[in-house]
């Protein structure tokens, strides 16, 4: 019998003795996996599980889930909010830094929780968007004219019911001068089921045009499964785009990148942004600095045509726009 996307979210792997038993990791292992556990809870559903190579500790999908010593080590210039998103928060849930657009925390829930989170520290409570947050939020872009898009972020968007969903949709959509939504999402990769077609339907049904990022940072992140989800979207009118993230010992090789634009756009997903890494306390592990990010995109920019390489940026507070960083160096 196949298991609903709730079923998966709910069961998935919430302890260090349990990734290390489904894992078959070192059991010497597991102190290290405690101590970090202790900070951000682990969190891997099944469906993202079964792609990691079982005994590998180097596997580049569990170290992006798995807690580790290094988290508890407080590192000079790392900080708990590398964006300033609290300088940017003018009503709870919204997050206003760019001129057109602003993000809405959809939610405080991920269906997977990434250790090199730059939100790992966010204050998800305090910004939860209630019904009454809702209209503030309505109230506040009607005020704005300048803003014609909605990020929803979280968190993660789609660990929301779809009720939910469609009616912070039929709230934005009474905005007219709004003209899309954007989902940033991680769901449809670690659970792919979560595309149901309840949920396109609810989407196409808007008036407001709907675009997906996806955040996937190695290939091996693909699977059927989320090239299935991933065509559904399509076929439905939705273009899907992908982000990634520049992590030490993850994907910080022209050949990975490479590798994992080609099975984006296999997918049918488009190659966006590739991130340079925000220095967030207690993921300093996966530092890649701007001088190497640089070297590795230009590289990468060897082997690629133009329309498979993604943008290389960092983003900095204060600024109007993300930075597309200097690959002339």
């Amino acid at each position: 019998m196949n298991r609903s996307w709730q079923q998966l979210f709910s069961e998935s792997v919430l302890s260090p003795e349990q990734l290390i038993e489904r894992l078959q990791l070192p059991p010497e292992s597991l102190s290290d996996l405690i101590s970090g556990n202790r900070l951000f809870q682990l969190r891997v559903p099944e469906p993202y599980l079964n792609r990691i190579i079982p005994g590998d500790i180097t596997d580049p999908l569990l170290l992006q889930v798995m807690p580790q010593i290094a988290e508890t080590i407080a590192t000079s210039g790392y900080v708990t909010d590398p964006l300033q998103e609290k300088s940017n928060n003018p009503v709870p849930g919204l997050i206003h830094k760019y001129k057109s657009r602003i993000l809405l925390i959809t939610s405080g829930a991920c269906a997977v929780n990434c250790r090199y989170c730059f939100r790992r520290h966010f204050d998800y409570q305090d910004n939860a968007l209630s019904k009454e947050r809702i209209q503030q939020v309505q109230d506040y872009i009607q005020q704005d004219t300048h803003i014609n898009e909605v990020i929803l972020s979280g968190g993660d968007p789609l660990a929301t019911s779809d009720l939910r969903l469609k009616q912070l949709l039929n709230s934005l959509e009474q905005v007219t001068h709004l003209k899309r939504v954007r989902i940033h999402t991680r769901f449809p990769v670690v659970i792919p089921q979560r595309i149901t077609d309840d949920l396109i339907e609810i989407l196409t049904a808007s008036r407001l045009k709907v675009v997906w990022v996806f955040h996937i940072n190695h290939p091996q992140e693909i699977d059927p499964l989320l090239t299935e989800a991933t065509k559904k979207l399509i076929q439905a009118g939705m273009p899907v785009l992908n982000q990634s993230v520049l992590l030490k010992k993850v994907n910080d090789s022209a050949n990975i990148l490479a590798a994992l634009s080609e099975s984006l756009f296999d997918a049918g997903i488009q190659p966006y942004y590739l991130h340079a890494f925000d220095l967030v306390q207690g993921a300093s592990h996966f530092n890649v600095t701007d001088e190497q990010a640089i070297r590795i995109w230009q590289a990468l920019q060897k082997e690629l045509p133009g329309f498979l390489l993604p943008r290389l940026v960092r983003e900095i507070p204060g600024r109007s726009s993300k930075t597309i960083l200097n690959t002339d160096i």
